[in-house]
């Protein structure tokens, strides 16, 4: 692994440890590249507000902190500042406005709730109700269509436990206008390595089928999970055979 571009923060209230301790051990494990994604700040209306993701009034903090790391690491590696955030319609273009008053480096997409969130359901949660899974590619589709996503995260999150038939059709439906659109999808090594529902085979295995991008995020939220070996081993062993077309490097969209 050259580059990681899924990072996170303390400020997402569930990862822990110092922004220089994940470059640290980026610096020790090889990596040419540190990108540092943490939740977004999200701009909703009314009291509402996700407990999981950086507050609109962290972010300054978020980029005065790391800008001032970049420097001093720049004999050493990369850094690149970003974030993860969702599409959500309702609100997306009020976020959009406040993130570009600070010049993220990228952004990826990682569709944790459809709809709004509030008015959704997380998009990991078992189900075999085809209405939800064509939302959730119709909604990151449009995301993805709106051209500032450089990535999109865990895309086989959606945990569609129906008929394989019609998971194929829409999960198709995703990964030929994913690589119209030139997005690399990311297999998630936090999933893997906690066992989760993803990374998906049958997923992947539409992926390949489509000539789509596709590249490790280590979607570190402690600074052992950056570039850590025993899951790149595991990950390595994973592609094996699924045919796809493994990227090290995104082409980044930066936020103008």
């Amino acid at each position: 692994m050259l580059a990681n571009y899924h990072t996170h923060t303390y400020r997402c209230h569930h990862a822990f440890g110092s922004e220089r301790e994940y470059i640290d051990n980026a610096v020790a494990r090889g990596l040419e590249l540190l990108g540092f994604s943490d939740h977004s700040p999200y701009i909703f209306s009314g009291d509402y507000y996700s407990n999981y993701r950086m507050h609109p009034d962290e972010t300054a903090g978020y980029f005065d902190t790391l800008r001032k790391l970049k420097l001093e690491y720049a004999d050493k590696i990369d850094l690149k500042i970003g974030f993860e955030a969702e599409y959500y319609p309702a609100h997306f273009s009020d976020t959009i406005d406040f993130l570009r008053l600070f010049k993220p480096d990228y952004l990826i997409l990682g569709q944790h709730f459809l709809k709004n969130e509030y008015d959704g359901v997380y998009s990991g949660s078992p189900t075999d109700d085809e209405s939800i899974l064509r939302l959730y590619v119709d909604q990151t589709l449009k995301g993805l269509e709106t051209g500032l996503f450089s990535c999109f995260a865990h895309p086989d999150l959606i945990n569609y436990t129906g008929d394989i038939s019609i998971y194929n059709e829409h999960i198709g439906r995703l990964c030929r206008r994913a690589r119209e659109l030139g997005v690399a999808l990311e297999i998630n090594l936090l999933g893997l390595a906690d066992h989760r529902a993803y990374p998906r085979r049958d997923f992947w295995r539409i992926a390949a089928e489509n000539g789509c991008d596709v590249i490790l995020g280590c979607d570190a939220h402690e600074p052992d999970a950056v570039a850590n070996p025993d899951v790149l081993a595991k990950a390595y062993e994973y592609v094996r055979g699924l045919g796809v077309k493994l990227i090290d490097r995104l082409e980044l969209r930066p936020i103008v």
